[in-house]
């Protein structure tokens, strides 16, 4: 679990500086870094909470990395969200701030059809609670990476 702690470090540095309260956005490349060590970061946690063998790493593997692709284009919109939050911030009115509520509602459904949609794939060529355990480490980084950002947004006057 060493590894979940760098990632927690990981995720508090990365997204403690896309606070709506700055006065600039960081730059889009800044930002695809950070992801992209936040993903080598949880390709690690993975492979040690899961211990697969050698049979199992080679179904796994190529499943997740359609995971992660399909993953990452809701990651981009989850952070449009945010940018779109950051940018009217400080004139938030009663539509945007609407609009901003049903995107990330909408979003939440499409990671919970995602996770559903490669539970079922996962399902039919790994062990179920090989499958099960996967999902518990993938949700306890997600969340971890979630609260962090969220820690990082004020809260509406």
């Amino acid at each position: 679990m060493k590894v979940l702690f760098t990632l927690a470090a990981v995720v508090l540095l990365t997204f403690t500086g896309l606070a709506p309260a700055q006065t600039a956005a960081p730059p889009e490349n800044y930002i695809e870094l950070l992801r992209s060590d936040i993903n080598t970061q949880r390709v690690a946690i993975i492979t040690e909470a899961m211990q697969f063998s050698q049979e199992e790493a080679d179904i796994f593997w190529p499943i997740y990395k359609e995971y992660e692709f399909e993953g990452s284009k809701l990651g981009d919109k989850r952070i449009a969200i945010i940018k779109d939050y950051a940018e009217h911030f400080t004139e938030m009115t009663d539509e945007k701030a609407k609009d901003l509520a049903e995107r990330q509602m909408s979003l939440d459904d499409e990671e919970l059809k995602l996770e559903r949609k490669f539970f079922k794939k996962m399902d039919k060529v790994l062990p179920s609670k090989t499958v099960v355990k996967f999902f518990q480490v993938d949700r306890q980084i997600d969340l971890l990476i979630k609260l962090q950002v969220a820690a990082g947004l004020p809260l509406l006057d």
